[in-house]
């Protein structure tokens, strides 16, 4: 059979089971539609949590950016996987105990302020839109990879799929669905970088595998990268390049943007009690830990894999033919995502670190993962499970996107300020519609996106971190902290965090400054999110201090939130 035949297949079977299931847990309420019904059982809310979580840049972009990166980009790993340490001790069980549908809501009721909500709807917006461009990057490049068709082609398909099940089974059905989605795409990570790993160095566990004797030379592996990468003039895998204060911003960025995300918090909203919230988030790290645990030597293998099918044998004097290049090559170039040049007119391919000599003139990072299966010459069926897989974390993580999205617009500014009589009926078809037109812009701002799928979630992180971050960890554990000082912190952290990006990324213009050349301090538009928060928190501080405090009510709540009912009773304290 075809691979594409095979592709067709796999990939429609999944699909069918999606919307099968979107069928089956159809939201009838708008309990079930934001919450579902708060039935979940802490096992499967984690394992939907993990789906949600590990997104496009998780499972398609992650890999590819560690095999270009090497150690530098290592932060993804510790970012993202601390960040649900801070969301388990901080925030869901305490959110989850305030019983709102939506991070909005928390803010709007607890800083008794509908500016404060309207505020951290706006929040949610930018960093919610932002991610979902990176997931929409990931579907049109497994689309356009699998179908042999063009990166925006692929893009609408995806886009059109995701609206199908996204928008009739609600939270409910989406749940669900990413059950089924974790299952397909963890399995679709581990069984190629299972039989990579026993390729090239006899392990079954490719965490062994990352740190065992490569087969071919006896050399450890990562040693053996090493030597290969510089003779071709690049940085040494295992080597730190980069700012320290850069990383360890970037690193923070990641964790408290994790923390912050309003897709990942309102899967706490869904199960039954507080104590499951904890729960949940302490099987979503574990089904996390198995992918991301993998992800190192997936990317170091995938490195090392290409670099041997660019020079044959290993031999960096003796590149490939270029009419000997292999099928899926030709394949990706078609979709434009891999381009090669015979700059010297040899017949042949070269791959340095030098512009002027390098060949592969375009190689998009978030192809790697995809490619893998194919570079390392693995059977038909792993091919097509790996494209199953990457489909499904991205689509997976987009339908949690456009959730936050739609209960955003239709509950939190509909129903919350706009029009508080609105019936469940006509709340539903808002919540619908406005899905439906996030839909259509995140596909068509992920035409053009500002990087690869693991750079623009990065980019989604910072805003997150910097905007929501702050304004609920205080409104959780600081009574003082005031509705004045809420918004303007909010602000302050989403408008300093935003100028930055802009002006890194040159969408306007500030005389005199080149700060994609040299950013300030070294600090890239991915780690000021950190920063951003930093800045938050001093403001909110200030201005809370500067004006009236909170009303009594308020702190009432806010010791609730933070007390079990009844503490101290057996001690009279």
């Amino acid at each position: 059979m075809e691979q594409y035949t095979l592709n067709i297949i796999v990939v429609g079977l999944s699909f069918a089971l999606y919307v099968g299931i979107a069928i089956w847990a159809r939201a009838g309420s708008t309990s079930e539609f934001y919450a579902a019904g708060r039935g979940v059982h802490p096992v499967v809310n984690g394992m939907a949590t993990a789906a949600d979580w590990m997104s496009a840049a998780s499972f398609i972009s992650m890999a590819g950016l560690l095999a270009f990166g090497g150690y530098q980009t290592s932060l993804f790993l510790m970012g993202w996987t601390g960040g649900y340490v801070l969301l388990a001790l901080l925030l869901a069980p305490y959110l989850r105990k305030f019983g709102k549908y939506t991070v909005p809501e928390f803010v709007g009721d607890r800083f008794y302020s509908k500016a404060a909500r309207i505020v951290a709807v706006i929040c949610l917006l930018a960093a919610s839109i932002t991610y979902v461009i990176g997931q929409m990057k990931g579907v049109g490049v497994a689309f356009s990879g699998f179908l042999n068709i063009s990166y925006s082609t692929g893009l609408w398909i995806g886009a059109g799929i995701v609206a199908v099940y996204a928008v009739l089974g609600g939270m409910k059905g989406i749940t669900y669905t990413q059950v089924a989605q974790y299952v397909v795409l963890i399995f679709a990570y581990t069984i190629p970088a299972i039989f990579i790993s026993l390729q090239l160095t006899g392990n079954f566990l490719p965490q062994l595998g990352l740190f065992g004797t490569h087969l071919e030379s006896g050399q450890p592996l990562l040693a053996k990268l090493d030597e290969v990468v510089t003779q071709l003039g690049f940085n040494q895998y295992t080597a730190h390049t980069t700012s320290t204060l850069n990383m360890v911003l970037y690193t923070a960025s990641l964790m408290i943007g994790t923390a912050g995300l309003p897709h990942v918090i309102v899967r706490f909203f869904t199960v039954p009690r507080v104590a499951d919230a904890r729960w949940s988030a302490g099987w979503a790290l574990v089904f996390i830990a198995i992918l991301y645990t993998t992800a190192p030597a997936v990317g170091a293998m995938a490195r090392l894999n290409f670099i041997t099918t660019v020079y044959p044998g290993g031999d960096i004097t003796q590149p490939l033919e270029l009419e000997a290049r292999p099928n899926w090559m030709k394949n990706w170039e078609a979709t434009g995502l891999l381009a090669i040049e015979d700059k010297n007119g040899d017949g042949k391919i070269e791959f340095t670190a030098d512009e002027a000599t390098n060949e592969v003139t375009k190689l998009d990072r978030d192809i790697m993962v995809l490619a893998n299966p194919e570079i390392a010459g693995l059977p038909g069926w792993v091919i097509a499970l790996v494209v199953a897989g990457g489909l499904a974390a991205a689509l997976s993580t987009a339908a949690g996107l456009l959730m936050a999205i739609s209960s955003a617009v239709s509950h939190d500014l509909i129903k919350g300020v706009f029009n508080p009589n609105i019936s469940e009926k006509s709340e539903l078809m808002a919540a619908r519609v406005s899905m439906l037109v996030a839909i259509v812009i995140a596909t068509i701002l992920g035409l053009n996106p500002p990087g690869f799928a693991a750079q623009v979630v990065a980019l989604a992180f910072g805003i997150a971190a910097a905007s929501l971050f702050p304004v609920i960890l205080l409104g959780i554990f600081s009574k003082r902290i005031n509705k004045q000082g809420a918004i303007a912190g909010m602000l302050a952290g989403l408008i300093s965090t935003l100028l930055y990006i802009f002006a890194y990324k040159g969408w306007f213009f500030i005389p005199g400054t080149a700060f994609a050349e040299t950013p300030v301090f070294g600090i890239s538009p991915e780690a000021f999110g950190a920063v951003g928060a930093i800045i938050n928190f001093i403001v909110a501080f200030v201005v809370s201090n500067a004006t009236e405090e909170t009303p009594a009510e308020i702190q009432e709540l806010v010791e609730s939130i933070r007390v079990p009912k009844g503490a101290g009773a057996a001690t009279g304290h």
